[in-house]
């Protein structure tokens, strides 16, 4: 590691969201053949104010900053001590996404492969359960002489990798570091850039091949990471080399939270049928068995996805990816529970059915056993597929705050109707008369998410 260049940096800023907050403070010590050969570091005006608790936090003050430089101004100088070098921080995807985050925004591209040092003293000492800052300089026994100061921090990350080397075998900290920071292959089909604004945000990404064709659609909470994991040098599986070798474009779609992309990705999976996505394609027949105890002698009916609006699902049983699925499902349940085949309607004709001959059947369809007895049995067979009724009172809007957007994402019985990015919006789309839609993968992931106790949305119940 200390035999390439390197800068050890680290900043201080008004929060912790790259996207919304601001650097106050750069601070950077640059390494060459294992030396220390120039620190430089300066205040930054953020063009806001400084929160009380971060001012409290590091010292910055708001009088402090008000004559110091923008990142803007200081761009062109910062970008010079860093091009071609390793960038080394602790937690140091904080600083990087806010480093491109404020090059971006002084119209200047920037990327760099990154090493962290708390996932290398995760790897170099993985006995041990604290490796924030604070807890290494003390066990460790290294001093800070300012905390929490861009400079001071960035000194404090140099004496510790200066103590890990002396403590430790230079083939160990080679491999932790080769481990960590394993860089891409560069697909030969992207151009140069083609990757550098992805965003380390939650949302859709999707990759195109020749003539536009859709390759690929995933989602992630972080699509930065999880594109460049696509072409890691050692490709995890056959897919993923072949769409290295394929992808042409990759686009993508920023959204709030996780439920925004989970649906999106289903949402464009489907419409798009991209040629490497395997799980949530089209299902044509998706369908189930609606039934209730009030409706006999009728035998349980099957309803396609298109008719689930006009059910209630409490009265639903299993969901099915065919018509055949649901009938052969059905039939194992019969055989099971010793129901009769006529009455379920899985057979026709008159008198004893095939399997009261072959005393698998207790005799509904002859007399043997009563309608209603039979009835309350089927019931309980059915239980294990009923579908889980909807929670709220109707059409509702969950709204997911990400790092710079939030969004509505407004649902009906488990189904979704789109998403709006504002109350007039949201007026706008309630006055319209939509069809709910029954999709099974959506079904799935609304499911999931509500089975959760989670902190980050929260759900209005709205107008139908």
């Amino acid at each position: 590691m200390l035999d390439q260049p390197l800068v050890i940096l680290d900043v201080e800023t008004t929060g912790a969201n790259p996207v919304y907050d601001r650097v106050t403070e750069v601070g950077l010590i640059e390494i060459e053949r294992g030396r220390s050969v120039a620190e430089w570091s300066t205040l930054v005006n953020p063009g806001t104010r400084i929160p009380p608790v971060i001012q409290l936090l590091t010292g910055i003050t708001d009088d402090m900053v008000a004559l110091a430089p923008s990142f803007t101004e200081i761009a062109p100088r910062l970008l010079e001590r860093l091009e071609g070098k390793l960038l080394v921080a602790h937690n140091a995807r904080f600083d990087y996404g806010f480093l491109r985050n404020e090059f971006r925004r002084a119209g200047l591209r920037y990327s760099s492969r990154v090493l962290c040092t708390v996932k290398l003293s995760r790897r170099l000492f993985p006995a041990e359960s604290r490796h924030n800052l604070d807890a290494l300089m003390a066990r460790h026994d290294v001093a800070c002489d300012a905390r929490h100061r861009a400079l001071g921090d960035a000194r404090a990350v140099w004496l510790l990798v200066s103590q890990w080397r002396r403590e430790l075998a230079p083939e160990a900290i080679a491999a932790a570091v080769d481990a960590l920071v394993k860089a891409p292959s560069f697909p030969a089909g992207l151009g140069e850039g083609a990757l550098d604004e992805i965003p380390e945000a939650p949302g859709v990404y999707l990759f195109y091949g020749e003539n536009d064709v859709v390759l690929y659609v995933g989602k992630s909470i972080n699509l930065r990471s999880r594109v460049l994991a696509h072409f890691a040098g050692d490709h995890r599986d056959a897919r993923d080399m072949k769409i290295a070798q394929q992808v042409k474009r990759v686009d993508w779609n920023e959204t709030a939270g996780e439920l925004g992309a989970l649906i999106e990705e289903a949402r464009l999976v489907k419409s798009l049928a991209p040629v490497y996505n395997r799980r949530l394609r089209r299902v044509a027949e998706l369908c189930a068995w609606h039934w209730q105890v009030g409706d006999l002698p009728a035998p349980p009916r099957l309803v396609t996805a298109h008719e689930l609006e006009g059910v209630g699902f409490d009265d639903l049983y299993g969901l099915f990816r065919s018509r055949s699925a649901a009938i052969d499902a059905l039939r194992e349940i019969a055989a099971a529970h010793q129901l009769c085949p006529i009455v379920l309607g899985l057979e026709t004709g008159k008198g004893p059915c095939f399997a009261h001959q072959l005393k698998r059947c207790r005799g509904a369809c002859v007399g043997k056993e009563t309608l209603t007895v039979h009835a309350l049995r089927l019931g309980t067979a059915l239980a294990q597929l009923r579908m889980r009724p909807w929670p709220f009172r109707g059409r509702i809007g969950v709204l997911e705050s990400g790092a710079d957007r939030g969004e509505i994402i407004v649902l009906d019985r488990w189904c979704y109707l789109g998403t709006v990015r504002s109350e007039a919006e949201l007026g706008e789309f309630t006055g319209q008369r939509l069809r709910p839609l029954f999709d099974l993968d959506t079904y799935k992931i609304l499911t999931r998410f509500f089975a959760r106790p989670r902190s980050d949305y929260r759900v209005v119940e709205l107008a139908a």
